[in-house]
């Protein structure tokens, strides 16, 4: 009999018993009297621990070329762009306002100076905009490139959390979904696209925006539970569903789709709304009265679905009938055979 490989159980497989085996070892909380205790632990998009003034945030990001992104289809400066969003991201979908990011590099040593150039510069443009700091990191020889960020931040309310749904809430998305994986198609099939669609398409993919203020607007409203959508919406209600015990009924024919995704995919446009990931926009869930003010502050939301009982991580989508959809995994999973 071989032995178990990664890829027969995924990775959130591998995350869940990587989890099991530190609480198992009695490293995954903080110790008794511990002076910054520790609030959240592995299995949410941030840790976070205690402060005397706050809830401290903390989150990492890796990309490695060949495996999230080729340079024909992603320039080192949106490069630098997207991985300090992956990362502010983690921070929107706990509530939280970043601070200081460290940054890890693994360089060939063909690597050209101005492609690291230029990469900083797009890391530099996403803190400038979103108000944070790179504080250091570190340089390393590697045989392929890799960019790791570490981002902190901070909350004074209670955070957004994936465990936190409850069956009768409804669930809503902050905005459109499906253009980041709809400008990778047109880039990587050469597709034949009107030119302002597939511009559109590309920018959604290169330079996503992370809700951060949105993020804030759900704390203020007294909404609970929360995730960034970088795996994809169906993958993703999955994993917040597991965290929180519950299942969830998703609407497809509400899901919000952006007008160029429409024009460029007739026919496709949902799919790649549902299973496409990189949008970033915040999945969440809220009781209706909540629901109601949080889509009033925030009108480019939509409600997608309802939190039902069921076995903890299912997914069941219906269409505009009410007639229910095959469901099978499509968002992005590292080890997925």
């Amino acid at each position: 009999m071989r032995p178990m490989r990664i890829s027969d159980i995924g990775e959130f497989g591998l995350i869940q018993r990587l989890a099991q085996r530190v609480t198992q070892a009695g490293v995954a909380s903080s110790p008794p009297g511990s002076a910054f205790p520790l609030v959240i632990g592995i299995g949410d998009d941030t840790a976070a621990w205690r402060t005397s003034a706050s809830l401290e945030l903390c989150t990492t990001d890796t990309v490695v070329e060949g495996v999230h992104f080729t340079q024909e289809t992603t320039p080192w400066k949106d490069l630098g762009w997207k991985v300090m969003v992956a990362n502010l991201s983690d921070i929107a979908a706990m509530g939280g306002t970043p601070l200081y990011a460290l940054v890890t590099l693994g360089l060939p040593q063909s690597t050209p100076v101005a492609a690291v150039d230029d990469l900083y510069d797009g890391m530099a443009w996403a803190c400038q905009e979103h108000g944070c700091v790179v504080a250091g990191g570190d340089i390393v020889r590697s045989p392929i490139f890799f960019v790791t960020i570490a981002l902190n931040g901070y909350t004074h309310e209670t955070p957004l959390r994936r465990s936190a749904a409850r069956p009768g809430d409804l669930v809503a998305v902050t905005g459109p979904l499906g253009g980041s994986r709809g400008g990778l198609e047109v880039m990587l099939r050469g597709l034949s696209v009107e030119p302002e669609a597939a511009d559109s398409l590309r920018r959604a993919h290169r330079h996503p925006q992370p809700r951060l203020r949105e993020g804030r607007i759900l704390v203020e409203e007294g909404v609970l539970a929360a995730m960034d959508i970088s795996d994809g919406l169906t993958d993703d209600l999955g994993k917040l569903m597991a965290a929180s015990g519950a299942a969830a009924r998703l609407e497809t024919w509400r899901v919000p789709l952006p007008p160029a995704l429409e024009r460029a995919f007739p026919g496709q446009a949902r799919s790649l709304a549902l299973a496409g990931g990189e949008d970033y926009e915040l999945l969440f869930t809220a009781p209706p009265a909540v629901m109601e003010r949080v889509l009033a502050r925030l009108p480019g939301s939509a409600m997608v679905g309802q939190v039902v009982a069921g076995e903890p991580g299912s997914v069941v989508m219906t269409d505009e009938k009410g007639q229910e959809l095959p469901f099978r995994p499509t968002g992005w999973d590292h080890f997925r055979s």
